[in-house]
């Protein structure tokens, strides 16, 4: 009588466990990118921008006299390092200087109110503004009523306004700030705080952080394109690799122009230059990032986030300019390619171009590091490729070796016809049998 075997299904109860053990392994590997991705993007993100505060913010007290230097001495003392006050003899030089960044506002003193404007000025100050604005709104405010002359009474009825000059087009958030600083002061002229904007923004983009949204867009675009070229082109040549990448930085960098003029009006005019800024900077993060893949594999992606979102739109200055971030982010500012981005664009379309070379040389030079890593990479896969190739040679040679001593050769035939014997058919198969032996020991070894 014949039995039937039952399956095991103690056995396949354990294969499956040990099926989901090694896939919930390989999920949660994976899962440290992302996770890493949140707290890098928590970090770089709130310590840029939840706390904004004006630190050595240049704004400028325009007047040659007495009354302005000590207007301005005063607000350095109250300040506590938040401004950096100092005077400028005339208007003309506060709006060169504005067209300069060299400063963000300037409070333009009547020519009748001088001493007025040294005088107190009690009025509050509005609790909308970002960060630290309000304390500097404050010590403005308690800096003009203590300091100076000691004169005291509203401005004559009939007099000028004081005027507040800023440029928006380099910051609109530093260009709120210096308006809540200085509107205390300017309340006890008797006349409501007249404020110019000598560098206005395009129609279509009234704060100015267009700019700062179209890096983001041409970033995405590049950095994103570093996945598919190291991922889907790991097979290909590095020569074509780079071909690849410095090509989709020349449509990354058409698109993004696209995006700046026809399509938001962005930028109304010099949209040749915008493209060659946008092209130098899709192509250095592009090259840096396909040379990085190389070392990093599944780790590139990580790599070119905290590179080029997490340091760089947080250090760029297109919410925030440098002046109102912490150290850290003020630092990169100086040399990030985002950054070089950002007021290369601000200066060639807002400033008639004054700085654009020095912003225009950090991209040409965070180009130059990616062509470098290219060449790094190129050493390094030719260096794989040989070892490769070296241990396959030698595998084969171990192998070779191998069979050739164990193989007995054949022995001499004694005549110089073959001797028919009755397992000669069974020879024939048992030779046919070691050649394919051979061939799969070969094979093995190769690793094929």
């Amino acid at each position: 009588m014949s039995t039937v075997r039952r399956p095991d299904h103690r056995s396949e109860h354990r294969a499956a466990r040990g099926t989901h053990a090694t896939g919930l392994r390989h999920v949660l590997t994976h899962l440290i990118t992302p996770l890493l991705m949140c707290i890098g993007m928590g970090l770089a993100y709130l310590g840029a921008f939840a706390h904004p505060a004006p630190h050595h913010l240049p704004v400028a007290v325009v007047g040659s006299g007495r009354s302005a230097q000590l207007l301005a001495q005063s607000i350095n003392d109250k300040a506590g390092g938040d401004l950096e006050v100092r005077t400028v003899g005339d208007r003309s030089a506060a709006v060169d200087r504005l067209k300069h960044q060299d400063i963000f506002g300037a409070y333009v003193i009547p020519a009748h109110g001088a001493r007025g404007a040294a005088g107190t000025a009690g009025a509050p100050v509005a609790k909308d503004a970002p960060g630290g604005a309000d304390r500097a709104g404050e010590t403005g405010a308690s800096s003009a009523s203590e300091g100076t002359s000691g004169a005291r009474g509203a401005e004559a009825p009939g007099s000028a306004a004081p005027e507040l000059l800023v440029a928006t087009a380099a910051s609109d958030t530093s260009a709120t700030v210096v308006q809540k600083v200085f509107t205390p002061i300017a309340a006890h002229q008797g006349a409501p705080l007249k404020v110019t904007d000598v560098a206005p923004t395009a129609a279509d983009d009234p704060t100015g952080q267009g700019i700062f949204f179209l890096l983001v867009a041409i970033s995405i675009g590049s950095y994103a394109s570093v996945a598919v070229i190291g991922g889907a082109g790991a097979v290909l040549p590095l020569r074509l690799r780079t071909a690849l990448a410095i090509g989709t930085s020349f449509v990354v960098g058409l698109i993004g122009t696209a995006f700046a003029g026809p399509v938001f009006h962005l930028v109304g005019h010099g949209l040749g230059g915008l493209w060659g800024m946008a092209w130098l900077y899709s192509a250095g993060i592009l090259l840096i990032g396909t040379g990085l893949h190389t070392f990093l594999r599944r780790w590139t992606t990580l790599a070119v986030m905290t590179l080029f979102v997490m340091l760089n739109f947080t250090s760029s200055g297109g919410i925030f300019r440098p002046e109102m971030q912490n150290g850290f982010f003020a630092a990169l500012h100086s040399f990030w390619n985002g950054a070089g981005f950002v007021e290369g664009t601000r200066s060639h379309v807002y400033f008639d171009g004054y700085g654009l070379s020095g912003h225009v040389w950090t991209l040409v030079w965070w180009l130059v590091v990616g062509l470098v890593m290219i060449g790094v990479a190129a050493l390094a896969e030719k260096r794989r490729r040989t070892a490769e190739a070296e241990a396959t040679a030698h595998a084969a040679a171990v192998a070779a070796a191998a069979v050739a001593a164990t193989v007995p050769e054949p022995a001499p035939e004694r005549s110089g016809r073959p001797r028919r014997t009755a397992g000669g058919a069974g020879a024939g198969h048992g030779s046919a049998e070691a050649a394919a032996a051979l061939e799969e020991e070969m094979e093995e070894a190769v690793g094929v």
